[in-house]
């Protein structure tokens, strides 16, 4: 291939590294109103009463709204396909606030000095209520946290409101008590996982406008630009035909902007005033109202027989959704359906989930979707299964977990799809050969109180939600021949607009150069689900790959008729259509002049794309860490990791995502601690206090791929962005077990628990 498999540099790599002026403030009008929105400082409450009278006397002030001026409507911010699965229980500003930092009032003034000022002269008065900050004790609680008559759910997801259950269900697939209770091991246990922040650099900002014709013109930071004007259509009462949404470059979204946050406050000013506006987050209020990882509680019970063939696994999780709803329906399904499947030859399974609510912040969507949560729950039981057998961790694998011989069977934990692609196994034999993993494993003393030891742990992941992702694209023949490709599709920092033109010119034999990438606005591009659920590469992709071909023929057509020619005589090498036969030919530069004259066609195609399958990429993930056994001091020395992801479209790209995704995953893994006070005020609001690694915690990474093709995706490949933060977390408790012979169950794994877990096992031995 000439273009794809190819490590191209990203489309928009000089502008970014120059300093160009690309992202959301950059590009905003100079004259707007300036929106801050007074938020609560209480996690459950009534709003009594809001006096803005002093307020509105400050100069420049143009307008203060509360909930008596807001649309009464309810709906869900998750960006989601519809109908959403997410219940419809926010208001844009609700007398009933549910959690610290939800908005009572939006005040907006043409400089940020005198919004500051009326915010400070605002009134309220509240009635304090008990909040609930324990997701655990959540289900038939006292608290209530959506008392609301208007609460109101389009798909059935198990809701039901007034036991503060958001969201449950249950699968079962053979007979799990009798499987658990013949297995000759067996493991049960409960793994905590905290909220997670995903500390994009760019915070969540959007500024909006009216155009000449009185249409809400919104330009936000956004992975979902579609589903964007879909929730304020029915946030603000109006028709989606009078809303544009414009995506420009985004600085990094991680699932964080794959929720409506910003862009509805603003609106809303415009909507009122007419007038331009722009609300920017400060970090922390990106961090205290954002939409984090959901905290988690999952409940493992795990059996295999003497062989160490694991036989039976059931799965409960129980997710705080905090105070919305949000993606809490759909996050909390991954943990067991992806995690689950990755061992496919089990007897009996079972995976239930309580979505609960509670008065913190509410979850949202964080790379890895919920899968993450459930492959720290499972893998850390099947390390725990191979240390009871006393079997190394990575054979228990290759005995139990998908790998090449299984391509074309069923996967029924996994929605019956049938497997169409996997390396798995070739995945975790190289890791295992890049770490030395044979003469490491599993610990190795160092002298002076410094053990050196490995962990591991495999993951799955998907390409897109099947039978609901679309993607869709138009490209064009200009004149002078050369291409515009127009997407739907929202590039966040991953390189998309780079890889789909890559396909593009694979696909037209074409130079990269010669395609144009435009996205995204609702007024142009085609319709794109949006940029999450690791779905732009597979889906997105083939849709490239369906215009492409789709445009090859009329370019044929339209060439055999500027010769005179049938079609079926002609053929096009990607710069000029000619018959070897008549010794005839014309360029595609005349092609696409000739095109926009007279009587000649212009030339463009359009098509969509969804699958029916959602096909896994894999990856093994392996560790080598020095624990200080007096201290508890964790320090990585080497992660290596080799995935699966089909074919690689830009080996560049993908190699810095698993890097990038790696690290992530070390930080939930060792660092990123979330608290709440006793009044529900999250303690960790800054960078000051949430600490995320830097590229001095992180050690060495090194990164390989191990190919399979998956015939179903564009050019064999699948998808890499989610997939590559599953396995830190397991792989490290791992690791720390094999130097201290501590389990942690508990993430962050922190030298404090790690030093105190080892001192009761020296008082209890037992």
């Amino acid at each position: 291939m000439k273009t794809v498999n190819k490590s191209i540099r990203k489309k928009d790599a000089i502008p970014l590294i120059t300093g160009k002026p690309v992202f959301t403030d950059d590009i905003t009008p100079e004259h707007f109103l300036t929106v801050k929105l007074l938020r609560s400082p209480h996690a459950h409450a009534r709003v009594l009463s809001v006096s803005k009278e002093e307020a509105m006397k400050v100069d420049g002030i143009e307008c203060i709204l509360t909930h008596e001026e807001a649309p009464k409507t309810r709906f869900t911010t998750a960006g989601q396909s519809y109908p959403e699965l997410s219940p419809y229980d926010r208001l844009i500003l609700d007398p009933l606030i549910r959690s610290v930092g939800d908005p009572v009032a939006i005040i907006a003034g043409w400089d940020e000095k005198s919004v500051a000022e009326a915010m400070a002269l605002i009134q309220v008065e509240y009635e304090v209520l008990t909040p609930l900050l324990d997701f655990r004790t959540a289900i038939d609680s006292d608290i209530i946290v959506h008392p609301e008559e208007d609460f109101r759910s389009l798909v059935d997801v198990g809701a039901d409101p007034k036991r503060n259950i958001c969201a449950t269900n249950s699968a079962v697939l053979g007979d799990v008590e009798k499987e658990l209770a013949d297995s000759a091991y067996v493991v049960s246990e409960k793994y905590h996982t905290l909220s997670n922040n995903q500390a994009m650099m760019e915070t969540f900002r959007t500024h909006t406008s009216m155009d000449p014709y009185g249409r809400l013109v919104v330009t936000t930071s956004t992975q979902v630009p579609f589903h964007v004007r879909r929730i304020l259509s029915t946030a603000l009462e109006i028709p989606k035909s009078n809303i544009r949404v414009i995506k420009p470059r985004i600085g990094g979204g991680f699932g964080a902007k794959q929720t409506i946050v910003s862009e509805i406050y603003p609106a809303l000013v415009t909507k009122v005033t007419g007038k331009p506006a722009k609300l920017i987050f400060t970090r922390e209020e990106s961090m205290t109202c954002g939409r984090p990882r959901h905290e988690s509680e999952i409940t493992v019970r795990l059996g295999a027989d003497e062989e160490g063939n694991i036989k039976v696994i059931h799965m409960h999780s129980l997710w705080n959704a905090g105070a919305y709803g949000d993606h809490g329906p759909t996050t909390v399904g991954l943990s067991g359906h992806k995690a689950m499947t990755i061992y496919n030859k089990i007897k009996a399974s079972r995976f239930d989930y309580d979505v609960v609510y509670t008065n913190t912040m509410a979850g949202g969507a964080f790379r890895g979707y919920g899968a993450t949560q459930g492959f720290f729950a499972l893998e850390s039981a099947v390390n725990e299964l191979a240390a009871k057998m006393n079997m190394d961790p990575t054979v228990l694998r290759m005995k139990n977990m998908l790998d090449k011989n299984q391509v074309g069977n069923t996967m029924p934990t996994y929605y019956n799809e049938i497997l169409g692609s996997c390396h798995l196994d070739n995945c975790l034999t190289k890791a295992k050969e890049m770490i030395d993993w044979d003469n490491k494993f599993p610990a190795r003393d160092m002298g002076d109180n410094k053990v050196r030891s490995v962990g591991c742990a495999v993951a799955m992941q998907g390409s897109g939600i099947s039978n609901v992702d679309v993607g869709a694209v138009e490209i064009r023949l200009n004149d002078d021949g050369f291409y515009t490709l127009l997407i739907g599709a929202s590039d966040m920092g991953t390189g998309c607009d780079t890889i789909l033109a890559q396909m593009a010119a694979e696909s037209l034999d074409c130079d990269v150069d010669n395609v144009v990438v435009h996205g995204v606005d609702t007024d142009l591009s085609p319709y794109d689900t949006g940029s999450y659920a690791s779905s732009t590469t597979y889906i997105t992709g083939m849709a490239v790959v369906k215009t492409c071909e789709k445009l090859r023929v009329k370019i044929l057509q339209e060439g055999a008729r500027l010769l005179d020619l049938p079609v079926e005589e002609v053929e096009f090498d990607g710069e000029k259509v000619f018959s070897r036969e008549h010794i005839k030919e014309v360029s595609l530069l005349d092609i696409g002049n000739s095109s926009l004259v007279g009587t000649n066609q212009y030339l463009t195609a359009s098509e969509s794309h969804f699958s029916a399958t959602s096909p896994p990429p894999f990856m093994a993930g392996l560790v080598e860490i020095e624990v200080d056994t007096q201290t508890g001091q964790i320090d990585l020395i080497d992660y290596v990791a080799v995935v699966d992801c089909g074919t690689p479209i830009n080996p560049n790209l993908a190699r810095i995502q698993v890097e990038g995704g790696i690290v992530q995953g070390i930080g939930m893994a060792l660092y990123e601690d979330v608290t709440y006070d006793k009044k529900g005020r999250l303690i960790q609001d800054s960078f000051m206090k949430y600490k995320i690694p830097s590229r001095l915690d992180v050690g060495n990474i090194r990164v390989e791929f191990e190919s399979s093709y998956e015939p179903s995706g564009p050019f064999g490949a699948k998808s890499i962005g989610e997939i590559v933060i599953n396995t830190p977390s397991p792989a490290i408790a791992n690791a720390v077990y094999h130097a201290t012979k501590v389990n942690v169950r508990s993430l962050p794994i922190t030298s404090e628990k790690v030093a105190m877990s080892m001192l009761e096992n020296e008082l209890n031995p037992s």
